[in-house]
């Protein structure tokens, strides 16, 4: 009984531990550019905006990690000013670091210029105008994302970029990034709950067993 009672609990565990274990990008800085034309056209791009943390590394203050890049698909709908919806189609989210990067787990690393990440956006990217201050404006882009690490390791997750401009700013399709937040779910979360149904499985093979004898 007591077997059973384990694997019952290591099979509940496993889906919550996919979760817990991941990535946390931090990134600041940088800017972004929109182009204009509106739904159908407009599109924005991140430019060098700045990696500050990794995971546990942490850069020093003044320092970087390496940069994020991203770029959405054209805008579905709303507008620039006051908050839309753009497409995933054609985007892009990009991590490239600085220095040597090296796995514990597998004995690969990679020298300057790695793409610590590679991927784009999944479903429609979100932008949000959240306030004004003065002459500035305040936006969020936020959306689902998929893509590699560079030890090839699937991951998918979402990002919120807190950006802000001003008017004049904006219609000339300048902005400046404040923050972004990036988690990455290490690994999958389908493939331990898979796992976990499996244990859950053969709890149940062990308990028929012991009711048989």
């Amino acid at each position: 009984m007591r077997r059973v009672v384990v694997l019952a609990l290591l099979a509940l565990a496993l889906p919550m531990a996919a979760w817990a274990d991941g990535i946390t990008i931090i990134n600041e800085f940088g800017s972004i550019s929109i182009s204009s034309g509106g739904i159908g056209s407009s599109t924005i791009s991140s430019t060098q905006s700045e990696l500050i943390q990794y995971g546990s590394n942490m850069a020093a203050k003044g320092q970087s990690l390496g940069t994020v890049n991203y770029t959405t698909g054209v805008l579905l709908s709303g507008s620039v000013a006051t908050g839309g919806t753009f497409s995933s189609t054609g985007s892009s989210f990009d991590v490239i670091g600085r220095g040597k990067w090296a796995d514990h787990i597998t004995g690969m690393s990679c020298g300057g210029g790695c793409a610590l990440f590679t991927g784009s956006f999944t479903g429609p990217i979100t932008w949000t105008l959240t306030g004004q201050q003065g002459a500035k404006v305040f936006y969020t882009l936020s959306g689902e994302i998929t893509g590699t690490l560079w030890n090839g390791r699937v991951v998918t997750g979402t990002t919120t970029q807190e950006i802000y401009s001003s008017k004049g700013q904006l219609a000339a399709g300048i902005g400046h990034i404040n923050m972004g937040t990036t988690n990455l779910a290490v690994p999958e979360p389908g493939t331990l709950g898979l796992l976990g149904t499996g244990l859950v499985g053969i709890a149940g093979m062990f308990r028929r067993k012991l009711i048989g004898r």
